[in-house]
């Protein structure tokens, strides 16, 4: 970023007359793309998707900073996709918006692209860092994305902010550093981020978030499969229902509210799993390293139990028909026994309780 320039009140009218340093006005332009699969790649800026009319993707892209006309923007087909790109020429940004400091050796190819690709061509890519301060290029990109229904788009974003809103197609948003809010899309949605908050809210469809760190919340979530992937910073949600859930989380829990969903699937390193379920299940396995685990189910429950814990102990508001109980191992069966549920906890209580009535 440039220092501001001082002024002195001097008496000479050739000093008076100095030119001021003016910024530079945000320089934006529009860019139709079309085609079955579209890509989009901005290293630093806000990224906005919302819905599009017709059948091509529209592009808008704001370049701002001092240095904004040293941004280039790039079309064309790539590996059977038609895409947008805006190139930096410098491997050092200045981006003042960034809420930590530095952010080091992004690997950018030449042409702009990043993160999507063969991991063996790191070698080949330029190494960029973007910090809020210092020396370097003052330039960002704020770009917003129209999408058509059904279209198939893949936005990429490595430092900034990014929403997804009322979009219905096969979306994927891969971002390094930003939060993340999607709202209100259908079909096939992947979110992959490495730090940073990320919350997705009245969504439906086939759902996959994979987060690095900065936690994961979910809100009013409907469709055939809920993947989620965390390593660190945990998940909470609530009002799900899906045909399939499956959680891996390393650290910061799980904790769900109003869910129903037949077949799940948990594991989490530590920080323990809570679930609120609103009807039975068909398939029910959750292990968690460190941390208790607490479901709560219908009365109606009919299942085959199987829970395990290392230390803590086990309770249950259900009657169980007991083939094995001890006090860290249960084995039996609750109603007909129609459904499976398997616990096994490295330590914390397991509790296997019964809905509250409303």
């Amino acid at each position: 970023m440039r220092r501001p320039v001082l002024l002195f009140a001097l008496t000479s009218v050739s000093a008076l007359s100095l030119p001021l340093p003016l910024p530079l006005a945000a320089q934006t332009e529009q860019h139709t793309l079309r085609g079955e699969r579209i890509a989009i790649w901005n290293l630093v800026g806000r990224l906005t998707a919302v819905p599009g009319s017709g059948d091509a993707v529209q592009v808008e892209v704001t370049r701002r900073g001092t240095d904004a006309a040293q941004l280039r923007i790039a079309t064309g087909d790539l590996s059977g996709r038609q895409t947008l790109r805006v190139v930096y020429p410098s491997d050092r940004i200045v981006y003042p918006e960034l809420r930590r400091g530095r952010i080091s050796g992004i690997g950018v190819r030449e042409d702009g692209t990043f993160y999507d690709g063969d991991w063996r061509d790191l070698g080949r890519r330029n190494r960029v860092d973007i910090r809020s301060s210092g020396p370097g290029l003052d330039a960002h990109a704020d770009v917003t994305v129209r999408v058509p229904r059904g279209q198939r788009i893949a936005l990429y974003l490595a430092v900034g902010r990014a929403e997804v809103s009322n979009v219905d197609g096969d979306i994927t948003v891969d971002i390094g550093a930003a939060d993340l809010d999607v709202t209100g899309t259908r079909g096939v949605l992947t979110l992959d981020t490495g730090s940073g908050r990320v919350t997705v809210r009245k969504a439906s469809g086939e759902i996959t978030v994979d987060a690095g760190s900065g936690g994961i919340t979910l809100d009013s979530i409907s469709g055939s499969r809920l993947n989620l992937d965390s390593g660190s910073g945990g998940v909470d949600g609530a009002d799900i229902d899906v045909s399939e859930f499956t959680a891996d989380i390393g650290s910061g829990g799980l904790r769900l509210r109003r869910m129903k969903a037949p077949r799940i699937d948990v594991e989490t390193g530590s920080g323990g799993a809570t679930l609120e379920l609103l009807a039975g299940v068909e398939r029910l396995n959750i292990e968690t390293g460190s941390g208790g685990v607490t479901v709560r189910l219908p009365a109606t429950l009919s299942a085959e139990v199987d829970i395990e814990t290392g230390s803590g102990g086990l309770q249950t508001d259900f009657e169980v028909t007991t083939r094995r109980v001890s006090r860290r191992h249960l084995q039996g069966r609750i109603g007909d026994g129609k459904g499976q549920i398997r616990i096994e906890a490295g330590s914390g209580t397991v509790r296997l309780l019964k809905n509250q009535a409303p």
